[in-house]
């Protein structure tokens, strides 16, 4: 069994900086692949960054370039480190993990097998 324990959200002015952390429990091997996604409540989840364990990285169009995701094998953490961050961007984020990455990673119905509960970050 996987836990995952997001942190690092809250109210950011647009342009700022913020880090999300997620904290992993479990076997490693249950958790090779995570990845960020978040979600606007009455719209699609989407997905915004993911890593698999050979260090591949993922992103969405719209965080490209000011989003980067990191992951800490022996920590079991994976961080996403937010930059020029615009009000679009204010969602529910969740951070999720699988032994490996689903077919579809990055894709609104994705089946990762575990996942947080999420931290709320707000731009305005």
């Amino acid at each position: 069994q996987v836990q995952l324990v997001e942190s690092g959200g809250g109210s950011v002015q647009a342009g700022g900086s913020p880090r999300l952390s997620c904290s992993a429990s479990g076997s490693p091997d249950r958790r090779a692949c995570m990845g960020w996604f978040r979600q606007v409540p009455g719209k699609e989840r989407e997905g915004v960054a993911a890593i698999d364990d050979d260090g591949s990285l993922s992103y969405a169009a719209s965080v490209k370039g000011r989003f980067t995701v990191s992951k800490d094998f022996a920590k079991g953490t994976l961080d996403l480190q937010m930059n020029l961050l615009k009000p679009e961007d204010t969602a529910m984020y969740y951070c999720a993990a699988d032994p490996g990455c689903p077919i579809a990673t990055m894709s609104p119905d994705t089946d990762f097998t575990y996942w947080g509960q999420g931290t709320q970050v707000t731009v305005s």
